[in-house]
């Protein structure tokens, strides 16, 4: 069997950490490791509680700062497979199972939570309206540009082979939201097998989620992202984005 790891970015999670370690499946619970990104709650302090790994950052390196961490973590402890899930309850962790079964059976390198399985399910789960509209546009954007079929690209919860974090020039990411867009554009771009299965979502008052002026930095920094990969795959200009890990 794999050794799978669960990874947890956590800012100010203190409230909602309960809940998804309770959801985690049981047999995944001994290999979860929590990152603290100075949160100005009691996260870490309530994370120890649960007998998770905890690590925490003396200052705030940002969400893709956290999941930096994150990966160094998990690859240190010898995972197989790296299951990325938020700790505020967004996202139901009873999915993990599939998500980890679809790369063990070697069937795809990595696996999205997709949110999106019709319009009145995602709406009636929270999400605002300009948030479903920019992420059907700009997901339909990256499919047509990057050949690939997911549901949705901007997916929260994710599933990644050994392989994968060892190939993916990662560290080079920026350290903000972008940075699972990046991501996953470098995933194309290596030739990864990319698949996706639905996940119930929920938006509520303490489930993290950035605002609408955040949202459009992020909508603009994905463009720049298409538009850099482009230029590499055409031989135009080589981003340091998709250097390959040497």
């Amino acid at each position: 069997m794999p050794k799978v790891m669960i990874v947890l970015p956590a800012y100010n999670a203190e409230k909602t950490l309960p809940a998804t370690l309770a959801d985690i499946p049981a047999e995944y619970r001994s290999n979860v490791i929590l990152v603290d990104d100075c949160s100005k709650d009691k996260t870490a302090e309530a994370a120890a509680g649960f007998g998770i790994t905890v690590v925490r950052h003396e200052s705030n390196k940002g969400y893709g700062g956290n999941q930096k961490t994150c990966y160094r973590e998990a690859l240190k402890a010898g995972a197989d497979i790296v299951v990325m899930l938020h700790p505020d309850y967004q996202y139901n962790p009873k999915v993990i199972p599939h998500l980890v079964g679809v790369i063990d059976a070697g069937i795809c390198d990595m696996m999205l939570g997709n949110r999106i399985r019709t319009r009145r399910e995602t709406l009636a789960g929270g999400m605002p309206f300009y948030k479903y509209l920019s992420n059907r546009f700009l997901s339909l954007l990256c499919n047509v540009v990057a050949g690939e079929n997911l549901g949705e690209w901007h997916s929260g919860m994710r599933a990644y082979s050994r392989k994968v974090l060892l190939t993916i020039p990662w560290e080079n990411n920026t350290d903000d939201f972008a940075f699972d867009m990046q991501f996953l554009a470098q995933a194309s771009y290596f030739g990864f097998r990319m698949g996706d299965i639905p996940v119930e979502t929920k938006y509520f008052k303490d489930a993290s989620s950035i605002n609408f002026i955040r949202s459009l930095k992020y909508g603009l920094h994905t463009l720049v992202i298409l538009a850099q990969f482009l230029l590499q795959k055409s031989g135009l200009f080589k981003p340091g984005l998709f250097r390959k890990i040497k």
